[in-house]
């Protein structure tokens, strides 16, 4: 069930409150932003609020969590921004194209540790849905209802693909690493985040639903 304190901020919002819209935005614009940062090149801010304010117009009914709405409009939006900043206009296909395949080159992080450099490096040759999984799972700690939800699959289809994405990445980081010690460096730092993920589902089972 969606989180009862965000919802009411959300139809809030839909109903004229901008307090509520504010604090809404607040709460999860960093998350947003990190969604779209290792995609775009530029325009973040832009697509942020564009994934807001489609939140807003829209109507629809949230069967999961806000969170995971969210991270679906997002999803749609960068479908949406790539078919409109391509030449050829044409259809990119999550499943089979990488952010690299679209021809996008996002800024890299100049102060960022080499494992984290070439981690980014290895996403963006992956296919997007498969980046889109590794990035929420990993580093937003999304359950597998969330993610079957932002994928719009069934959460069994969502979890497979969780799993090929970490064979897919693992197999980009070993061919594109430059030594072996900053590829067990790259491949722990996953773990790192695997571990605590785990950690809070353990702590809340309910998490994982």
């Amino acid at each position: 069930m969606p989180d009862d304190s965000e919802m009411e901020l959300l139809n809030r919002w839909r109903s004229g409150d901008l307090e509520a819209g504010d604090a809404l935005f607040g709460l999860y614009f960093p998350t947003m932003y990190r969604f779209f940062h290792n995609k775009v090149a530029g325009d973040v801010d832009d697509l942020v609020q564009k994934t807001f304010a489609a939140c807003l117009d829209s109507k629809d009914a949230i069967r999961g969590s806000v969170r995971s709405y969210l991270f679906g409009v997002a999803r749609n939006m960068l479908r949406q921004h790539y078919r409109d900043n391509r030449r050829t206009r044409e259809q990119v296909d999550f499943a089979v194209d990488s952010v690299a395949d679209v021809g996008i080159t996002p800024t890299q992080e100049l102060a960022a540790k080499a494992d984290r450099r070439l981690l980014l490096e290895a996403l963006r040759t992956i296919p997007l849905d498969m980046q889109i999984a590794i990035e929420l799972s990993y580093w937003e700690g999304v359950s597998g209802r969330e993610l079957a939800s932002v994928l719009g699959v069934p959460e069994p289809t969502a979890r497979t693909r969780l799993r090929a994405a970490r064979k897919r990445l693992e197999a980009q980081l070993r061919k594109i690493a430059q030594s072996p010690a900053l590829l067990a460096t790259t491949l722990e730092s996953i773990e790192r985040w695997s571990a605590r993920i785990q950690e809070q589902l353990a702590s809340d089972p309910e998490a994982a639903r």
